[in-house]
Formats: C-alpha cells, structure tokens, sequence
C-alpha cells in the first residue's frame, strides 16, 4: 500500500494534499482496498461550506457504501467530476486521478490536526 509522505490524513482515511489555502481531498489507498470495487460516487456539495468532519459525500463500492468526511472546514469549491464516469479512478490511482474534492479552508491550522504518513500506518496497523 502506498501513503505518500506528503499528504496528511485523517482518521476516517482521507487525505489531504494543501496547495496555499486550498486542500484536494480524498480516500486513502487503505480505504479503497476495504471498500472494494467502487462502483459510484456521489458528491453534491459544491459550492457548500462544511465544518471539519461533516459528510461530503458517499463513495459505493460492490458491497457497501461509505460516508466521506470532510478533514477541514471549508467550502468545496470543485469535484472531481471525472469519477462520474470513472469512479474506478479511485481504485486504481486514489492519490491524484481518484481525488475527490478541492477545498477552500476556512481555518488552515485544522491541517496540523492531521496525521502524517506514519502516524496513519501506525492507526491502520500497518507497518511504519
């Protein structure tokens, strides 16, 4: 499994990429080897402001479907609206093609609440 060292994550296993006061977001590469085969995501939040951990969306995989959580507070302001059409991306590339949403942070100091690489590993019992 892959856990870039330049990401954060949360512990509900969604990463964070920060560009300035925006944050791309999506699932971790644990996520989506748990989840399965993701058959479709719905994300009809843009445009809304959301407090860290409110829902963003929903990712359904085969089996099960699975709320996404925001990691910051902030207005999403794009979907990746790629994964209307290839929700696979997530599967196959969750780090860039499978992102999620781009966010606008409202308070940018919420970042450091995050995990780092090896913090998440520890969380998910992988070896770090």
């Amino acid at each position: 499994m892959n856990f870039p060292e330049n990401l954060k994550y949360s512990k509900d296993h969604e990463w964070v990429r920060v560009e300035g006061n925006h944050a791309i977001v999506g699932i971790t590469d644990f996520a989506q080897s748990e989840l399965g085969d993701i058959v479709y995501v719905e994300i009809e939040t843009e445009g809304e402001s959301l407090e860290k951990e409110a829902v963003f969306g929903t990712v359904e995989a085969v089996k099960t479907v699975s709320d996404l959580f925001m990691p910051v507070s902030g207005k999403v302001i794009a979907v990746n609206a790629d994964l209307t059409t290839k929700p696979e991306s997530v599967n196959k590339d969750p780090y860039q093609g499978g992102w999620m949403v781009k966010v606008e942070m409202t308070d940018p100091s919420q970042v450091n609440q995050l995990m780092n690489a090896a913090d998440y590993m520890k969380l998910i019992g992988v070896g770090a």
